[in-house]
């Protein structure tokens, strides 16, 4: 065995590692430019995405709404939440329901929810979504077999600003009987 070699008594350099800065402008602004390329694609997958969103949430209350209903033997209504709460502006009208809706325990038996009755369930509607009602009705009232007091009920969901041709468009559909659908093809209509 042979003995290490001596050092000289100065420190070996290596090439020192890592990024110069006009290699990370650079990358950042490749990076910025990528990103305002896509940025238009993500708009219709955000929109599709919170018109599910409340679609689906629409259909769960609904049917939440039913199964309540027939266990207490009825008393239960879903109304709409109304305009300007938590700064939502999307339910002006008693057919928008664009902020949202709760069911409530409708011990008075109006077939709405009022003030000092017991809130079962809350939806917040996400932002920048049109919901609108076929009937200019603020409630839906439920009877003691989960079926809505009424006809049937149609309701709307569009991306803010869009129409009903819009491909992230959709319908919740109800029937009377308490069936509940969503549809790619809004509006929807009886039956």
């Amino acid at each position: 065995m042979h003995p290490p070699p001596i050092s000289s008594g100065s420190p070996v350099r290596h090439g020192a590692r890592g990024f110069t800065a006009i290699e990370l402008m650079v990358t950042v602004a490749i990076l910025a430019i990528l990103a305002t390329l896509a940025a238009p694609s993500f708009t219709g997958i955000m929109e599709r995405w919170r018109v599910r969103q409340a679609a689906e949430g629409l259909q769960s209350t609904l049917y939440y709404a039913r199964s309540e209903a027939i266990k207490r033997g009825g008393g239960v209504a879903i109304s709409k939440i109304a305009n300007n709460t938590n700064g939502c502006t999307t339910a002006s009208s008693t057919d928008e329901w664009g902020c949202g809706w709760i069911v409530c325990e409708d011990t008075n038996g109006n077939g709405s929810c009022n003030v000092g009755e017991p809130v079962l369930q809350r939806f917040d509607a996400p932002t920048r979504l049109e919901i609108t009602r076929s009937s200019s009705d603020a409630d839906i009232g439920l009877n003691r077999w989960g079926a809505i007091t009424g006809a049937w009920i149609g309701f709307t969901l569009v991306p803010q600003g869009k129409n009903l041709s819009d491909p992230a468009a959709k319908g919740v559909c109800v029937s009377s009987g308490g069936r509940v659908r969503v549809i790619s093809d809004p509006p929807c209509t009886a039956g």
